[in-house]
Protein backbone atom coordinates (compact mmCIF):
# COMPACT_ATOMS: atom_id res chain seq x y z
CA UNK A 1 0.00 0.00 0.00
CA UNK A 2 1.38 3.57 -0.64
CA UNK A 3 1.27 5.61 2.34
CA UNK A 4 1.89 8.68 0.10
CA UNK A 5 -0.82 8.32 -2.50
CA UNK A 6 -2.83 12.13 -2.01
CA UNK A 7 -6.48 12.24 -0.92
CA UNK A 8 -7.59 13.67 -5.12
CA UNK A 9 -5.52 10.50 -6.10
CA UNK A 10 -7.29 8.08 -4.26
CA UNK A 11 -10.70 9.47 -4.69
CA UNK A 12 -9.99 9.35 -8.65
CA UNK A 13 -9.43 5.37 -8.00
CA UNK A 14 -12.18 4.84 -5.44
CA UNK A 15 -14.75 6.44 -8.03
CA UNK A 16 -13.46 4.50 -11.05
CA UNK A 17 -12.86 1.34 -9.62
CA UNK A 18 -14.44 0.70 -6.35
CA UNK A 19 -18.09 -0.39 -6.27
CA UNK A 20 -19.41 0.19 -3.03
CA UNK A 21 -22.61 -1.01 -0.38
CA UNK A 22 -25.33 0.19 -0.42
CA UNK A 23 -24.60 3.02 -2.54
CA UNK A 24 -25.88 4.64 -5.97
CA UNK A 25 -22.86 3.65 -8.42
CA UNK A 26 -24.10 6.51 -10.74
CA UNK A 27 -23.98 9.12 -8.22
CA UNK A 28 -21.20 8.10 -6.26
CA UNK A 29 -19.28 7.96 -9.74
CA UNK A 30 -19.49 11.61 -10.17
CA UNK A 31 -19.57 12.73 -6.73
CA UNK A 32 -17.13 10.50 -4.75
CA UNK A 33 -16.96 10.40 -1.39
CA UNK A 34 -14.51 10.44 1.90
CA UNK A 35 -11.26 8.38 2.60
CA UNK A 36 -10.94 7.15 5.43
CA UNK A 37 -7.11 7.55 7.30
CA UNK A 38 -6.87 7.13 10.78
CA UNK A 39 -8.71 6.44 13.95
CA UNK A 40 -8.22 6.28 17.74
CA UNK A 41 -10.26 6.00 20.42
CA UNK A 42 -13.92 6.97 19.40
CA UNK A 43 -12.38 9.16 16.66
CA UNK A 44 -12.00 8.77 12.66
CA UNK A 45 -9.74 11.01 10.73
CA UNK A 46 -10.42 11.38 6.80
CA UNK A 47 -7.20 11.77 4.21
CA UNK A 48 -7.77 15.46 4.45
CA UNK A 49 -7.05 15.29 8.41
CA UNK A 50 -10.60 15.95 9.58
CA UNK A 51 -11.61 14.55 12.52
CA UNK A 52 -15.43 13.13 13.42
CA UNK A 53 -16.61 11.61 16.23
CA UNK A 54 -18.13 8.08 15.15
CA UNK A 55 -21.21 8.22 16.80
CA UNK A 56 -21.54 4.85 15.07
CA UNK A 57 -19.11 3.03 16.18
CA UNK A 58 -18.11 1.94 12.40
CA UNK A 59 -20.91 0.04 11.67
CA UNK A 60 -22.18 -0.95 15.04
CA UNK A 61 -19.12 -2.93 15.35
CA UNK A 62 -16.62 -1.01 16.96
CA UNK A 63 -17.82 -0.93 20.95
CA UNK A 64 -14.89 -0.95 22.75
CA UNK A 65 -13.00 1.75 19.77
CA UNK A 66 -10.34 2.00 17.92
CA UNK A 67 -7.53 2.09 20.30
CA UNK A 68 -7.50 -1.29 21.68
CA UNK A 69 -3.73 -2.34 20.60
CA UNK A 70 -4.36 -5.48 22.54
CA UNK A 71 -7.06 -6.94 19.90
CA UNK A 72 -4.12 -5.94 17.34
CA UNK A 73 -0.89 -7.70 19.30
CA UNK A 74 -3.23 -10.69 19.64
CA UNK A 75 -3.79 -11.09 15.72
CA UNK A 76 -0.27 -9.88 14.69
CA UNK A 77 0.83 -12.93 17.10
CA UNK A 78 -1.78 -15.47 15.93
CA UNK A 79 -0.56 -14.53 12.07
CA UNK A 80 2.89 -15.54 13.07
CA UNK A 81 2.21 -18.41 14.42
CA UNK A 82 -0.95 -19.87 12.51
CA UNK A 83 -2.21 -17.55 9.51
CA UNK A 84 -4.41 -19.85 8.30
CA UNK A 85 -5.99 -23.37 8.03
CA UNK A 86 -9.11 -24.54 7.54
CA UNK A 87 -11.56 -26.36 9.86
CA UNK A 88 -12.98 -29.28 7.45
CA UNK A 89 -11.48 -32.64 7.49
CA UNK A 90 -11.61 -33.20 11.23
CA UNK A 91 -8.89 -30.10 12.00
CA UNK A 92 -9.50 -27.43 14.18
CA UNK A 93 -7.14 -24.72 15.50
CA UNK A 94 -6.49 -23.32 19.04
CA UNK A 95 -8.04 -20.04 18.66
CA UNK A 96 -11.54 -21.18 17.16
CA UNK A 97 -11.19 -24.06 20.09
CA UNK A 98 -10.78 -21.48 22.27
CA UNK A 99 -12.95 -18.39 21.63
CA UNK A 100 -15.88 -21.31 21.13
CA UNK A 101 -15.93 -22.04 24.91
CA UNK A 102 -15.50 -18.38 25.62
CA UNK A 103 -18.67 -17.84 23.68
CA UNK A 104 -20.30 -20.37 25.27
CA UNK A 105 -19.31 -18.61 29.09
CA UNK A 106 -21.19 -15.28 27.82
CA UNK A 107 -23.98 -16.57 25.90
CA UNK A 108 -27.18 -17.63 27.98
CA UNK A 109 -26.86 -21.18 29.47
CA UNK A 110 -28.92 -22.87 26.58
CA UNK A 111 -25.99 -22.48 24.63
CA UNK A 112 -23.13 -24.74 24.51
CA UNK A 113 -22.41 -25.23 20.86
CA UNK A 114 -20.90 -22.41 17.76
CA UNK A 115 -20.74 -22.79 14.57
CA UNK A 116 -18.49 -20.10 12.97
CA UNK A 117 -19.05 -17.74 9.60
CA UNK A 118 -17.31 -14.47 8.80
CA UNK A 119 -20.46 -12.33 9.13
CA UNK A 120 -23.50 -11.92 10.15
CA UNK A 121 -25.37 -12.34 6.81
CA UNK A 122 -23.43 -16.25 6.37
CA UNK A 123 -24.77 -16.65 10.16
CA UNK A 124 -28.91 -16.10 8.63
CA UNK A 125 -28.11 -18.00 6.05
CA UNK A 126 -26.36 -21.09 8.44
CA UNK A 127 -29.46 -20.50 10.73
CA UNK A 128 -31.46 -21.62 7.91
CA UNK A 129 -29.80 -24.86 7.02
CA UNK A 130 -29.98 -25.29 11.13
CA UNK A 131 -33.73 -24.76 11.02
CA UNK A 132 -34.07 -27.05 7.86
CA UNK A 133 -31.87 -29.87 8.64
CA UNK A 134 -33.81 -29.90 12.73
CA UNK A 135 -36.92 -30.81 11.43
CA UNK A 136 -35.90 -32.94 9.06
CA UNK A 137 -34.00 -35.07 11.79
CA UNK A 138 -37.04 -34.93 13.53
CA UNK A 139 -39.15 -36.30 10.62
CA UNK A 140 -41.04 -32.91 10.00
CA UNK A 141 -39.63 -32.01 6.61
CA UNK A 142 -42.75 -30.30 5.82
CA UNK A 143 -41.79 -27.83 8.17
CA UNK A 144 -39.72 -25.47 6.54
CA UNK A 145 -41.15 -21.89 6.03
CA UNK A 146 -39.54 -18.92 8.35
CA UNK A 147 -40.99 -16.02 9.35
CA UNK A 148 -39.75 -12.72 9.86
CA UNK A 149 -40.71 -8.64 10.26
CA UNK A 150 -41.23 -6.17 7.44
CA UNK A 151 -37.89 -3.97 7.56
CA UNK A 152 -35.83 -6.07 9.33
CA UNK A 153 -32.55 -6.63 8.38
CA UNK A 154 -30.82 -9.84 8.82
CA UNK A 155 -27.51 -9.30 6.18
CA UNK A 156 -27.61 -9.11 2.18
CA UNK A 157 -26.58 -12.45 0.83
CA UNK A 158 -29.75 -13.73 -1.02
CA UNK A 159 -30.79 -15.67 1.78
CA UNK A 160 -30.65 -13.15 4.43
CA UNK A 161 -31.86 -10.60 2.15
CA UNK A 162 -34.74 -12.63 1.98
CA UNK A 163 -34.91 -13.00 5.84
CA UNK A 164 -35.13 -9.74 6.54
CA UNK A 165 -38.37 -7.22 5.42
CA UNK A 166 -36.41 -4.39 3.05
CA UNK A 167 -38.71 -3.66 0.42
CA UNK A 168 -35.66 -2.09 -1.53
CA UNK A 169 -33.57 -5.47 -1.35
CA UNK A 170 -36.09 -7.26 -2.37
CA UNK A 171 -36.76 -5.45 -5.52
CA UNK A 172 -33.50 -6.12 -6.94
CA UNK A 173 -32.98 -10.59 -6.14
CA UNK A 174 -36.01 -12.78 -6.28
CA UNK A 175 -36.27 -14.49 -2.47
CA UNK A 176 -36.91 -17.44 -1.24
CA UNK A 177 -40.22 -18.62 -1.94
CA UNK A 178 -40.29 -20.42 2.23
CA UNK A 179 -39.73 -16.59 3.80
CA UNK A 180 -42.81 -14.71 4.79
CA UNK A 181 -43.23 -11.34 6.88
CA UNK A 182 -45.21 -9.90 9.45
CA UNK A 183 -45.74 -6.22 10.56
CA UNK A 184 -42.50 -4.92 12.66
CA UNK A 185 -43.60 -3.55 16.23
CA UNK A 186 -42.70 0.31 15.34
CA UNK A 187 -45.15 2.38 17.69
CA UNK A 188 -44.41 5.20 16.11
CA UNK A 189 -44.97 4.89 12.37
CA UNK A 190 -48.32 2.59 12.57
CA UNK A 191 -49.46 2.30 15.92
CA UNK A 192 -49.51 5.91 17.47
CA UNK A 193 -53.26 5.87 17.59
CA UNK A 194 -52.69 3.32 20.31
CA UNK A 195 -51.83 2.70 24.35
CA UNK A 196 -48.22 0.98 23.28
CA UNK A 197 -48.91 -2.27 25.13
CA UNK A 198 -52.39 -2.34 23.47
CA UNK A 199 -50.03 -1.99 20.40
CA UNK A 200 -47.58 -4.42 20.81
CA UNK A 201 -49.71 -7.66 21.82
CA UNK A 202 -51.67 -6.91 18.23
CA UNK A 203 -48.57 -6.71 16.31
CA UNK A 204 -46.96 -10.17 18.33
CA UNK A 205 -50.10 -11.92 17.70
CA UNK A 206 -49.82 -11.18 13.82
CA UNK A 207 -47.11 -14.00 14.21
CA UNK A 208 -49.79 -16.76 15.75
CA UNK A 209 -52.25 -15.48 13.08
CA UNK A 210 -49.63 -16.24 10.52
CA UNK A 211 -48.60 -19.62 11.95
CA UNK A 212 -52.56 -20.51 11.79
CA UNK A 213 -52.53 -18.77 8.29
CA UNK A 214 -49.18 -21.17 6.73
CA UNK A 215 -50.05 -24.42 8.86
CA UNK A 216 -48.29 -24.85 11.94
CA UNK A 217 -47.26 -28.28 10.82
CA UNK A 218 -45.36 -26.26 7.98
CA UNK A 219 -43.70 -23.05 10.18
CA UNK A 220 -40.12 -23.87 11.21
CA UNK A 221 -38.86 -20.48 12.89
CA UNK A 222 -39.45 -16.90 13.79
CA UNK A 223 -36.33 -14.64 13.32
CA UNK A 224 -35.57 -11.01 14.78
CA UNK A 225 -33.63 -8.58 16.45
CA UNK A 226 -34.84 -7.75 19.89
CA UNK A 227 -34.12 -4.05 18.86
CA UNK A 228 -34.41 -3.77 14.81
CA UNK A 229 -31.30 -1.69 14.08
CA UNK A 230 -30.78 -0.82 10.68
CA UNK A 231 -34.64 -0.58 10.56
CA UNK A 232 -34.48 2.56 12.50
CA UNK A 233 -33.88 1.19 16.23
CA UNK A 234 -37.32 -0.15 16.31
CA UNK A 235 -37.70 -0.24 20.60
CA UNK A 236 -40.59 -3.13 20.91
CA UNK A 237 -43.66 -2.21 23.42
CA UNK A 238 -43.22 -3.80 26.76
CA UNK A 239 -46.14 -6.17 26.06
CA UNK A 240 -44.20 -7.50 22.68
CA UNK A 241 -41.61 -10.26 23.25
CA UNK A 242 -43.07 -11.76 26.21
CA UNK A 243 -46.05 -12.52 23.50
CA UNK A 244 -43.82 -13.66 20.72
CA UNK A 245 -41.97 -16.28 23.44
CA UNK A 246 -45.50 -17.58 24.32
CA UNK A 247 -46.27 -17.90 20.97
CA UNK A 248 -42.93 -19.63 19.76
CA UNK A 249 -43.09 -21.88 22.95
CA UNK A 250 -47.02 -23.16 22.67
CA UNK A 251 -46.65 -23.70 18.81
CA UNK A 252 -43.75 -25.75 17.94
CA UNK A 253 -41.53 -22.98 16.54
CA UNK A 254 -38.06 -22.14 17.01
CA UNK A 255 -37.31 -18.84 17.50
CA UNK A 256 -34.03 -17.03 15.90
CA UNK A 257 -32.62 -13.94 17.45
CA UNK A 258 -30.44 -11.86 15.13
CA UNK A 259 -27.78 -10.18 17.93
CA UNK A 260 -25.37 -8.80 15.25
CA UNK A 261 -26.37 -5.00 16.59
CA UNK A 262 -27.57 -5.85 20.05
CA UNK A 263 -24.72 -8.15 21.06
CA UNK A 264 -21.79 -7.58 23.09
CA UNK A 265 -23.57 -4.76 25.54
CA UNK A 266 -25.00 -2.68 22.97
CA UNK A 267 -28.59 -3.05 24.98
CA UNK A 268 -27.34 -2.95 28.86
CA UNK A 269 -26.74 -6.42 28.60
CA UNK A 270 -24.06 -8.58 26.94
CA UNK A 271 -27.58 -9.50 24.35
CA UNK A 272 -30.58 -8.34 23.79
CA UNK A 273 -32.21 -11.74 24.63
CA UNK A 274 -31.24 -10.92 28.23
CA UNK A 275 -32.47 -7.76 28.15
CA UNK A 276 -35.75 -8.81 27.12
CA UNK A 277 -35.51 -12.02 29.14
CA UNK A 278 -36.06 -14.48 25.86
CA UNK A 279 -34.40 -17.73 25.20
CA UNK A 280 -33.77 -18.50 21.68
CA UNK A 281 -33.12 -21.67 20.01
CA UNK A 282 -30.36 -19.87 17.88
CA UNK A 283 -29.07 -16.71 17.85
CA UNK A 284 -26.80 -15.16 15.43
CA UNK A 285 -23.24 -12.92 16.42
CA UNK A 286 -21.15 -10.88 14.61
CA UNK A 287 -19.33 -7.11 14.75
CA UNK A 288 -18.75 -6.40 18.16
CA UNK A 289 -17.51 -10.11 18.74
CA UNK A 290 -13.96 -8.95 17.53
CA UNK A 291 -14.50 -5.28 17.93
CA UNK A 292 -14.36 -4.65 14.06
CA UNK A 293 -11.25 -5.54 13.76
CA UNK A 294 -11.42 -8.75 11.81
CA UNK A 295 -14.39 -10.54 10.24
CA UNK A 296 -15.98 -13.03 12.51
CA UNK A 297 -19.93 -13.89 12.75
CA UNK A 298 -21.37 -17.18 13.77
CA UNK A 299 -24.72 -19.14 15.05
CA UNK A 300 -24.46 -20.09 18.90
CA UNK A 301 -26.75 -22.84 18.77
CA UNK A 302 -29.28 -24.04 21.23
CA UNK A 303 -29.68 -27.24 23.22
CA UNK A 304 -32.86 -28.34 21.55
CA UNK A 305 -31.42 -28.18 18.32
CA UNK A 306 -27.57 -29.30 19.03
CA UNK A 307 -28.93 -32.33 20.99
CA UNK A 308 -30.95 -33.67 18.42
CA UNK A 309 -28.30 -33.19 15.33
CA UNK A 310 -25.23 -34.63 17.72
CA UNK A 311 -27.48 -37.77 18.72
CA UNK A 312 -28.56 -38.47 15.25
CA UNK A 313 -25.64 -38.36 12.98
CA UNK A 314 -24.73 -37.65 9.44
CA UNK A 315 -23.04 -34.79 7.78
CA UNK A 316 -24.49 -31.10 7.92
CA UNK A 317 -23.61 -30.09 4.51
CA UNK A 318 -22.41 -26.74 5.08
CA UNK A 319 -19.37 -25.13 5.63
CA UNK A 320 -16.83 -21.98 4.92
CA UNK A 321 -13.74 -21.87 3.72
CA UNK A 322 -12.85 -18.87 6.64
CA UNK A 323 -14.93 -20.13 9.33
CA UNK A 324 -12.99 -20.15 12.27
CA UNK A 325 -10.15 -18.32 11.36
CA UNK A 326 -7.15 -18.34 13.60
CA UNK A 327 -6.55 -14.34 13.07
CA UNK A 328 -10.22 -13.99 13.60
CA UNK A 329 -10.76 -16.18 16.57
CA UNK A 330 -7.91 -14.69 17.90
CA UNK A 331 -9.36 -11.37 17.69
CA UNK A 332 -12.82 -12.12 19.19
CA UNK A 333 -10.86 -14.01 22.22
CA UNK A 334 -8.83 -10.69 23.43
CA UNK A 335 -12.15 -8.93 22.76
CA UNK A 336 -14.05 -11.03 24.74
CA UNK A 337 -11.67 -10.98 27.53
CA UNK A 338 -11.38 -6.89 27.81
CA UNK A 339 -15.13 -6.95 28.08
CA UNK A 340 -15.71 -9.49 30.71
CA UNK A 341 -12.36 -7.94 32.76
CA UNK A 342 -13.30 -4.30 32.19
CA UNK A 343 -16.34 -4.35 32.81
CA UNK A 344 -17.42 -1.99 30.26
CA UNK A 345 -20.63 -3.17 29.27
CA UNK A 346 -21.82 -2.26 32.92
CA UNK A 347 -20.09 0.90 33.04
CA UNK A 348 -21.41 1.78 29.86
CA UNK A 349 -25.03 0.58 31.14
CA UNK A 350 -25.17 2.25 34.94
CA UNK A 351 -23.27 5.47 33.37
CA UNK A 352 -23.04 6.21 30.23
CA UNK A 353 -26.31 4.85 28.35
CA UNK A 354 -28.37 6.99 30.82
CA UNK A 355 -26.89 10.41 30.49
CA UNK A 356 -27.18 9.56 26.85
CA UNK A 357 -30.56 8.47 26.76
CA UNK A 358 -31.27 11.47 28.68
CA UNK A 359 -29.74 13.85 26.91
CA UNK A 360 -31.11 12.63 23.80
CA UNK A 361 -34.33 12.80 25.41
CA UNK A 362 -34.09 16.71 25.30
CA UNK A 363 -33.73 17.03 21.64
CA UNK A 364 -37.80 16.14 21.59
CA UNK A 365 -38.21 19.85 22.00
CA UNK A 366 -36.50 20.46 18.72
CA UNK A 367 -39.85 21.60 16.29
CA UNK A 368 -38.48 18.50 13.56
CA UNK A 369 -37.99 15.98 16.33
CA UNK A 370 -41.33 13.23 16.26
CA UNK A 371 -39.65 10.93 18.18
CA UNK A 372 -36.53 10.26 20.12
CA UNK A 373 -36.39 6.55 21.09
CA UNK A 374 -33.61 4.40 22.19
CA UNK A 375 -32.05 1.52 24.59
CA UNK A 376 -28.92 1.12 26.27
CA UNK A 377 -26.05 2.71 23.55
CA UNK A 378 -28.04 3.27 20.65
CA UNK A 379 -31.11 5.38 19.90
CA UNK A 380 -33.17 6.88 17.24
CA UNK A 381 -34.37 10.80 16.76
CA UNK A 382 -37.12 10.52 13.94
CA UNK A 383 -37.42 13.74 11.95
CA UNK A 384 -41.03 14.87 11.05
CA UNK A 385 -42.20 18.41 9.42
CA UNK A 386 -45.24 18.31 11.84
CA UNK A 387 -45.28 17.14 15.51
CA UNK A 388 -49.06 16.46 15.84
CA UNK A 389 -49.44 15.22 12.15
CA UNK A 390 -46.58 13.15 12.19
CA UNK A 391 -46.25 13.99 8.44
CA UNK A 392 -42.32 13.81 7.35
CA UNK A 393 -39.88 16.55 6.77
CA UNK A 394 -39.40 15.97 3.08
CA UNK A 395 -40.21 13.11 0.54
CA UNK A 396 -37.58 9.99 0.30
CA UNK A 397 -36.02 10.97 3.36
CA UNK A 398 -34.35 13.87 1.96
CA UNK A 399 -34.33 15.66 5.06
CA UNK A 400 -32.91 12.96 7.03
CA UNK A 401 -30.11 12.62 4.43
CA UNK A 402 -29.44 17.05 4.43
CA UNK A 403 -29.13 16.51 8.39
CA UNK A 404 -26.75 13.19 8.40
CA UNK A 405 -24.96 15.17 5.67
CA UNK A 406 -24.78 17.96 7.61
CA UNK A 407 -23.70 16.07 10.74
CA UNK A 408 -20.68 14.98 9.10
CA UNK A 409 -19.62 18.33 7.61
CA UNK A 410 -19.61 19.57 11.65
CA UNK A 411 -17.50 16.31 12.35
CA UNK A 412 -20.28 13.94 13.78
CA UNK A 413 -20.52 10.33 12.06
CA UNK A 414 -24.18 9.81 12.43
CA UNK A 415 -26.12 7.39 10.22
CA UNK A 416 -29.81 8.22 8.54
CA UNK A 417 -32.45 5.20 7.82
CA UNK A 418 -35.88 5.80 6.60
CA UNK A 419 -36.88 9.62 7.78
CA UNK A 420 -34.57 8.77 11.40
CA UNK A 421 -30.92 9.63 12.47
CA UNK A 422 -29.57 6.98 14.36
CA UNK A 423 -26.48 7.12 16.45
CA UNK A 424 -24.99 3.96 18.07
CA UNK A 425 -21.47 5.39 19.69
CA UNK A 426 -18.87 2.88 21.22
CA UNK A 427 -19.04 1.73 24.95
CA UNK A 428 -16.33 3.55 26.00
CA UNK A 429 -17.74 7.06 25.40
CA UNK A 430 -16.55 9.62 28.76
CA UNK A 431 -20.12 11.69 29.24
CA UNK A 432 -18.06 14.61 28.21
CA UNK A 433 -17.80 12.75 25.10
CA UNK A 434 -21.54 12.02 24.50
CA UNK A 435 -22.52 15.92 25.55
CA UNK A 436 -20.16 16.36 22.21
CA UNK A 437 -22.25 14.07 20.57
CA UNK A 438 -25.47 15.24 21.06
CA UNK A 439 -24.65 18.62 21.10
CA UNK A 440 -23.29 18.21 17.32
CA UNK A 441 -26.52 16.42 16.47
CA UNK A 442 -28.66 19.35 17.71
CA UNK A 443 -26.47 21.45 15.38
CA UNK A 444 -27.10 19.39 12.30
CA UNK A 445 -30.83 19.47 13.56
CA UNK A 446 -30.77 23.40 13.55
CA UNK A 447 -29.57 23.94 10.17
CA UNK A 448 -31.75 21.10 8.69
CA UNK A 449 -34.70 22.90 10.34
CA UNK A 450 -33.68 26.29 9.48
CA UNK A 451 -32.77 25.00 5.61
CA UNK A 452 -36.76 23.23 5.20
CA UNK A 453 -37.80 27.38 6.57
CA UNK A 454 -38.87 25.33 10.01
CA UNK A 455 -38.60 27.29 13.16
Amino acid sequence: MNMQADTATLRQLDQSHHLHPFTDFHDYAAQGGRIMSKAEHIYIYDSDGNKMLDGMSGLWCCNLGYSQKSIIDAVYQQMQELPYYNNFFKCSNQPAVELAKALVDVTPSQFNHVFFTNSGSEANDTNIRFVHRYFDLLDKPEKKLIISRKNAYHGSTIAAASLGGMSAMHKQARGLDYVHHINQPHWFEVGADEDPDTFGLRVARELEAKIDELGEDKVAAFIAEPVQGAGGVIIPPDSYWPEVQRICNERDILLILDEVICGFGRTGKWFGSETYDLKPDLMTFAKAVTNGYMPLGGVMVGDRVAEVMLASGGEFAHGLTYSGHPASCAAGLETLRILRESNIIDTAANEIAPHFQSRLQELEDHPIVGQVRGKGMFAAVELVSDKASRERLAPESEGAVFCRDTANRNGLMVRQTGDAMITAPPLVCSIEEIDILVDKLRIALDETASHYGIK
